[in-house]
Order: structure tokens, then sequence, then C-alpha cells
């Protein structure tokens, strides 16, 4: 590394050995996972009867006071992702709306938009309204008042502010829609609703006063707001893989994706965590099936997690070898752990020891839908130096497109992660894991962006709940597909699930 970026490097307030390292991620990329199987009902994804449900639901209600809880809710994306559609459409002509099937959609559905209203009352404000706009055909008008700053902005917006869903007695945001979600099932110590939102750092102060706006409904809340650390932020470089400069002579780094959040997680000091995305939403009269679930999974967690304490427990005292077998047995059959290949060969004490081992580690139990072609990750059984199997949730990138073996895995995958997960980040004696030891380093991601106008190659950490969580205990668990709805364009707001009637 030459004297001028290392001078760069110091500038920005980074470490050089770090940004070594990233650096040489970018020229020797990340080893693709070394998948065996893909995890399926009876091979490592669960399939509740509903007599379970209803054990775990009744289980969960009479525990959970005791239980310090936390939602924990990603949402610092900005909403431009979800209108990329409508940003196409302003560099062609106006007539394209009335022939290309989204935008006709889009057009023709318009005041079924929770935000309809807004955007009326904008351009009623500027000369004249919705149906004017579109008796003239001022498509782009529309859709410019929509998304920018002069409007209502929404193209700048983070998700989470945007208006979702029209119900009668007002209108909600992804936001408040959280808020009813854990007065439902979140409700702890005390009483106590907390609610944790990541949110990027212009939008925080948004953030704060809708929560303080919407909590006047709320008793007993507990708000709190996080952003990704700068200092997980991670080098851009060019297409060759020298450093990218931005147009002030700086070297551009870049939020490192959702992997990044492992560390506000790892600040948050409650026995266990629920995790969603800030889009999964629905309105309060299709919410039930979603709460019936979540409650399920948090009562098989807390089920799981205390025969796993007691275990822990007895591995700390001398035992019986009848004593290790039913420990073994229950680690095998129940937490779906692999053991390595010279486990039979081990001693007793050997034994004891490793047992504590894979005991000793946070866990997570993550709802799976089934799977129906949505891009993205799903459960799969990933073989490890030593011989053992862990089950983890991998990307199709993380998968080698040349090995036989992996891609046969992911053609016979049958389920598909919504990001739907309930964590217990706490040992049996109450002390919070440093997640971070239990994250692996070699499971990041290497995308195509682009800045002012010039093309480039970002670096994201390992997935929060990718390689972020590869050494955490996991049990995978179908959930219906009702309780996965999310909005990854704006069209989807059109969808029955998003219509609050």
């Amino acid at each position: 590394m030459d004297s001028k970026l290392q001078e760069d490097i110091q500038k920005a307030a980074k470490s050089i050995d770090l940004v070594e390292e990233q650096l040489n991620r970018f020229k020797n990329g990340f080893p693709y996972l070394p998948i065996d199987r893909p995890a399926t009902i009876g091979d490592g994804l669960i399939q509740l009867s509903e007599k379970s449900i209803d054990e775990f639901i009744s289980f969960y209600e009479k525990q959970s006071n005791d239980y310090n809880l936390i939602k924990f809710v990603p949402a610092s994306g900005a909403a431009s992702r979800m209108f990329k559609n409508l940003y196409a459409f302003l560099e062609e002509d106006e007539s394209k709306a009335e022939h290309d099937q989204f935008l006709k959609k889009f057009f023709d559905n318009i005041h079924n938009f929770a935000f309809s209203q807004a955007l009326d009352k904008e351009m009623q404000e500027n000369g004249s309204g919705i149906d004017q706009a579109l008796k003239n055909g001022e498509y782009h008008k529309i859709v410019q008042t929509l998304l920018f700053e002069d409007g209502l902005n929404y193209g700048n917006l983070p998700k989470g502010l945007l208006e979702f869903h029209d119900y009668k007695s007002g209108i909600k945001t992804p936001v408040a829609e959280h808020f009813t979600e854990g007065e439902n099932y979140a409700r702890g110590t005390e009483g106590k609703v907390r609610l944790h939102f990541t949110c990027s750092p212009e939008h925080q102060k948004l953030f704060e006063e809708h929560a303080d706006h919407i909590r006047k409904g709320f008793s007993e809340f507990d708000i709190t707001f996080s952003q990704q650390k700068p200092e997980t932020d991670t080098i851009a470089v060019n297409p060759d893989n020298t450093p990218f400069y931005n147009e002030d002579g700086s070297i551009l780094f870049r939020p490192a994706g959702h992997g990044a959040l492992i560390e506000n997680l790892n600040d948050l000091d409650s026995d266990i965590v629920f995790i969603k995305n800030i889009d999964n939403v629905v309105p309060d009269h299709l919410k039930l099936n979603t709460i019936h679930y979540k409650k399920a999974l948090a009562g098989l967690l807390m089920s799981v997690q205390s025969r796993l304490f007691g275990y822990q427990n007895q591995l700390e005292r001398n035992i019986s070898e009848l004593e290790l077998l039913e420990i073994e047995n229950f680690a095998r059959k129940d937490l779906f752990l692999v053991f390595k290949d010279d486990y039979a060969q081990l001693d007793f004490s050997e034994k004891v020891g490793y047992l504590q081992y894979l005991l000793h580690r946070p866990i997570r139990v993550c709802g799976m839908v089934k799977n129906t072609g949505e891009p993205g990750g799903g459960p799969f059984w990933v073989k490890e130096e030593d011989g053992s199997l862990n089950l983890q949730i991998a990307e199709t990138s993380q998968i080698d497109p040349d090995d036989k073996r992996a891609q046969e895995a992911l053609q016979n995958s049958t389920h598909f992660n919504p990001v739907d997960l309930v964590c217990g980040i706490k040992d049996l004696h109450g002390r919070k894991f440093d997640l971070i030891k239990y994250r692996n380093p070699e499971t990041g991601f290497i995308t195509a962006k682009s800045k002012d106008g010039k093309e480039l190659k970002a670096l994201e950490l390992p997935g929060l709940w990718n390689g972020a969580m590869s050494d955490w205990i996991t049990l995978f668990v179908e959930v219906p597909l009702s309780t996965f709805n999310p909005v990854k364009t704006v069209n989807d707001l059109l969808r029955e699930e998003h219509q609050a009637g």
C-alpha cells in the first residue's frame, strides 16, 4: 500500500490494517458456502402441529412477563428502491403510462394508495389535483410530486415513515404498524413493550418525532433508536479494485449492509429479541396470524432454552454416562446439532467439553415460508471443516454455481427466509453473549453499485441473519405465507394484504 493511500485512509479516520484486509477481499473474493443439502421438513425444518402451536403460545403467554423482551426492526433503508419503476418513467415519454403494465396499474389505482390524499392535497396547492393531472396526461407531474423534495419527498424518506395503510380512523405507517404488533406479542417485564429501530443519521429526528406522535395512543412503551456505526463502513473500489475517490478527493466509504447491525444488536440488553423487517407489516384485520406465530416461535425458543440451560447446569457438575447420553440426544434431536467426525473417539471428559462448547451459544428460532420464487436466502445444511453440519440461512450468491451438489440443493430447496426471527442472546447465568464472536467473516458479499455516474464495487459484511449469526444454535420452523407481506415496489401496496378497508 503506497504512502498516499495510507495518508488518505488516516484522513478518513479508518484503520489501515482493516482497509488493507477489505481491499484484499475485493481481489480474492469470498469463498462459497460448503452447502450439503437444503433444510426441509423432517430434515432440519420443524413443522409444528396445531396442538404444539397452542402449547407454545400458552407457554409464552405464561412466561413472557418474566423476560426482558425487545422488538428489533432494521429500518434504515431509504424507500428509493420502492419507486425504481417511477424514477425510470421520468426519463421516458409520458405516453408510456397508458400501455406499460406496471405504470398503468399505478395510475389506474392511484386513489387506492394510502398516500393518495396527501399527494392530492400537495398537488392542489400547486395548481391541480390528481384527477385533473390524469385527465391532462400529466403523469410526470404526479410522480415528481410524490418523489421529490418540493412534494411529498417519498423518494428520499425511509420506508418506515411512508403512509402504507388507510384506515377509516386514519393512516398508518410501517412504524405505527410495528407499534401495534409489539403491543400484541412483545410485552415483557413490568408490562413494558420495548421497540428498537435502526435508522440513518439524517432520518433519526423524523423517526423520533413520528414515534412520539404514535406513542400518545399507547401505554408502557419504551422506544429506542440506533444508527449503523460509522466504523463498520467499508471502502468502495473501482471495477479494477483500486480505491474509489469522491469528487472532493476523499476515499469513499459506504455502509456495509444489514450485517453491520450485528453491532447494534450486540448493544441491546435483553433476554429475547424479536427481529422483523420494517416493510413486512399488514393492517390490523390481518395481524392475528402474525401475532399467533410470533408467540409460538417465542414459546418454542423459551421452552428449548429452558431445557438447554438445565443441561448446561448438569455439564458444569459431575455427570454420569447415562446423563451425557441424554444431553447428546437433546443436542441431536431437539437442536439439530451434527457432531464433528471424531466425536465418538473422544474420551468422556473431552465429550463433556465439546458439548459445553456446542451448547454455550446464542440461539435463534427462524420462521421459514414455502418458497414461491422470491429472490433471497433459504435454509440449508452447511458442512464445517471438522465434519460437523450447521443450519444456516444462505443467499443464492453464496452458493457455488459450478458445484453440482450445491446447485441441486438450491433447486431442491423448499423454503424461503422472510426475516422472522426470535433470538436468545443471554447465557444460562443471564450474561450477554458477545455476538461478534459468533460471526463468520468469510461470508461477506461484494456488490455492484454506482456513484456520480461511475461504477463501483461495494463490500458488505456478513448478513445479519446469514454469516453474522452463522455460529448460533439455529432452529428453522415453517410459518404460513400469510405472515410474509413485504413491500418491494410501490404497487405491492395495492395487494389485498395492504388494503386496510
